[in-house]
């Protein structure tokens, strides 16, 4: 399918990009040749300060807008702190999207998360199955604020016509990941759990829940390739699915871990803890149909996180 604009001629702003999503959108955006990429770290510019989001935006009015700015954490973060995963989420989405619209930029794409779906809904998740039930409760203060900014991106097209996109991800990870115990994900902790455990010649590690709920896992490179497909041949109020189309059990996953970075000791469950929703596997037609599929295996992926986490974290 033929491109709407030349991507040499567009400047770019993206909101996140030292993240792991913005991150590797910008790497795909400069492969692309684009025309400018615009970017500011946390520490230039505060996306929940309105007045100064405000600025920036209209200084730079850039053609088009990623919003891949987010404050994320796994269960333990979203349980502990739902009160800053609702605010902090709100605020960000809300100034970056209100900014854009003063600024009159013509393309903006908003990333969610698939977390927005119904804790028991029908398997795979399919977009219209968005508030058809209870949300899973360890996440739901952050999946509010996502699911806001679907509505949000939906009323600035019905009302000025804008011509602005949202897409849920499913579970990410790659280079830039966060690997902090106390707020990550499940792939990055077990990236360096299991890394720590070698390390220390340790006999087991005992890890949260069952192991038994379903999981997909999408490399960010290949969700970055997914969203200049987007951007350039997607239009339409409906959110989107962006996933692999296939999972795992948690305990497939862990063992897949140890197995790439040479972990041979025990893995123990703490049936204790939660598990999050039992399962989270996203229905991607939409997308498969607009010319887009992932292409890097979980194994490959997995791999090269790794190699990423030993020479900057580690």
């Amino acid at each position: 399918m033929q491109q709407t604009f030349p991507w040499s001629e567009v400047s770019v702003y993206i909101a996140g990009h030292n993240g792991l999503v913005g991150s590797a959108i910008w790497r795909a955006l400069e492969a692309e040749g684009v025309g400018k990429l615009i970017g500011w770290r946390s520490a230039e510019l505060d996306l929940c300060d309105r007045d100064a989001t405000f600025d920036a935006i209209n200084d730079a009015k850039p053609d088009v807008i990623i919003d891949a700015a987010a404050k994320v954490g796994g269960i333990m973060a979203n349980s502990t702190y739902p009160v800053e995963f609702l605010r902090d989420n709100m605020l960000i989405q809300t100034n970056v999207m209100d900014a854009a619209h003063a600024a009159n930029t013509e393309r903006l794409l908003f990333l969610g998360s698939s977390c927005i779906y119904p804790r028991h809904a029908t398997q795979p998740i399919r977009e219209s199955s968005l508030m058809t039930g209870p949300l899973e409760p360890t996440n739901q203060a952050y999946a509010m604020a996502k699911i806001a900014g679907i509505f949000y991106i939906e009323a600035h097209r019905t009302q000025y016509g804008r011509r602005w996109i949202s897409a849920m991800p499913t579970n990410l990870y790659g280079p830039r990941d966060n690997f902090d115990l106390q707020s990550s994900h499940v792939l990055p902790a077990f990236i360096r759990r299991f890394h720590e455990a070698k390390a220390a010649k340790a006999p087991s590690v005992t890890v949260w829940g069952t192991g038994t709920p379903r999981r997909e896992f999408l490399h960010v490179d290949d969700l970055a390739q997914a969203c200049l497909v987007l951007l350039q041949r997607y239009d339409s109020p409906e959110t989107i699915n962006v996933g692999l189309g296939d999972d795992m059990p948690i305990r497939e996953l862990a063992e897949t871990v140890a197995s790439v970075i040479g972990y041979q000791g025990a893995i123990e469950w703490d049936s204790a803890k939660p598990d999050g929703m039992p399962r989270k596997l996203l229905d991607t037609t939409r997308i498969n149909d607009l010319g887009w599929k992932p292409q890097i295996s979980l194994r490959d992926g997995l791999s090269s996180t790794y190699e990423w986490y030993l020479a900057n974290v580690a």
